[in-house]
């Protein structure tokens, strides 16, 4: 562990330490600096001067996704805009994104976390990283490079898709670790198999996430793309974007940044702590966040922690992988969609119903969309096809995916007298 750049090695004492310490600083910050969480605290009875230990995290309340959508367009915000050098955003259940400040402090929190999942994942400054994720307003392509650069390892860019671009650069280049979703691994994988390229690459390691994969399918790519190995890394645009934690090669679970964020296990319909090793929803409290602090934020993953020291020696502590979400949503190419947003998105067309269909599936290694939605009752299906057209667009515009768009008669698609299913899953 002593040869380690990035990662501290904290006792628990010292760790316990710093999380009050965080803790204390976070409401004192929030307190003073943001009128939604000087109302929210107020409201609990809670002031600055009340948290002395990590056990008062209780008596705060629970921040959600929907406090982000109703302070649109800069939520939760605790320093003067000035201060903010650069925003993220992510998806939201309406059409208004969670949008999420940073001042140039948790920029560099974070990017110094991320270099910390590559020193964990084994890479040195010889590695050459290529980045296969979104740029833009997702935190993905920005963490990803921020954190290579700042670990001192090349970083190579390409973003998602281009998969002429991708075979070349990793031909080339020699890239010798990939960082993507699952899904785009296991594409590369076939790809690399269908252009015979096996031999011709140098890749030894990948890191992915933003979504579930099976074992099945992770063996998939490893194989296809000839791999030592492969990192499943966590976090998300409100934790500051990827990089909150990242598998070491005993695949123990996640060592997560405790000296950055507290993270409880609480459960989802109680909000009371599980026992320890249960599973449960992860509520997270950021430490040190200075543009857009997260007090007891619910992130609706289902995880648990892992108790015990970890065989690879690093003493940050563990959760598992993510079981899935105590919501609906669902996650397609990287991106997290809610069904409430393709239903934002069919609203503006009047020659359309309420009922619609979201249909998952993938084909050679890639995820698609299929949006089934009825025609209102009454209407000329002769323009099926243009409204298709315009669906799919808006779809592309709010969501920012691509979608395939079939307009049903009416009566067609299932009715229940429950929950209507919206979302058929056929992925493995």
């Amino acid at each position: 562990m002593s040869g380690h750049r990035f990662i501290p090695r904290y006792s628990e004492d010292q760790l316990a330490q710093i999380q009050l310490d965080g803790l204390k600083w976070t409401v004192n910050h929030a307190f003073n600096g943001s009128p939604f969480y000087n109302t929210r605290l107020r409201e609990a009875g809670v002031e600055p001067g009340d948290i002395t230990s990590l056990d008062d995290i209780r008596k705060l309340p629970v921040t959600t996704a929907q406090d982000l959508r109703d302070e649109y367009p800069l939520p939760l915000l605790s320093v003067p805009e000035s201060d903010i050098v650069r925003i993220h955003a992510s998806s939201g259940t309406t059409g208004k994104r969670k949008v999420l400040s940073y001042t140039q402090r948790d920029v560099d929190v974070w990017k110094d976390m991320f270099a910390r999942c590559y020193e964990l994942a084994g890479l040195t400054v010889t590695d050459r990283v290529q980045i296969c994720v979104g740029y833009g307003l997702w935190t993905a392509g920005a963490g990803f490079q921020a954190g290579c650069e700042h670990f001192g390892a090349m970083a190579v860019p390409v973003g998602p898709g281009l998969l002429d671009i991708q075979l070349q650069m990793l031909e080339d280049l020699g890239t010798t670790c990939m960082c993507s979703t699952a899904s785009m691994a296991l594409l590369m994988g076939e790809e690399v198999q269908k252009h015979g390229l096996r031999d011709r690459i140098s890749l030894k390691k990948a890191i992915f996430g933003s979504e579930a994969h099976t074992p099945r399918m992770r063996k998939q790519f490893e194989e296809a793309l000839g791999l030592e190995d492969s990192f499943d890394i966590a976090g998300m645009t409100e934790l500051y974007g990827p990089g909150a934690g990242l598998e070491c090669a005993a695949h123990q679970g996640i060592h997560y940044w405790a000296d950055r964020y507290i993270l409880e296990i609480l459960d989802p319909v109680t909000l009371e702590p599980v026992a320890p090793g249960e599973q449960g929803e992860m509520v997270v409290t950021t430490l040190c966040k200075e543009g857009a602090p997260l007090i007891r934020y619910r992130t609706h993953d289902l995880s648990r922690i892992i108790p015990g020291l970890c065989d690879c020696g690093v003493t940050m502590p563990r959760h598992d992988r993510i079981f899935g979400r105590s919501d609906d949503m669902i996650i397609f190419r990287g991106v997290n969609i809610y069904p409430g947003q393709v239903a934002s998105a069919l609203a503006p067309f009047p020659e359309l119903s309420s009922e619609y269909q979201i249909l998952l599936t993938r084909r050679e290694g890639l995820d698609h969309m299929t949006v089934r939605v009825e025609r209102a009752t009454g209407t000329d299906s002769a323009n099926d096809e243009r409204l298709a057209r315009a669906v799919s667009d808006e779809i592309r515009k709010q969501i920012l995916v691509r979608t395939t768009v079939a307009v049903v008669n009416p009566g067609e698609l299932p009715r229940s007298f429950a929950k209507t299913k919206r979302v058929q899953d056929e992925r493995d």
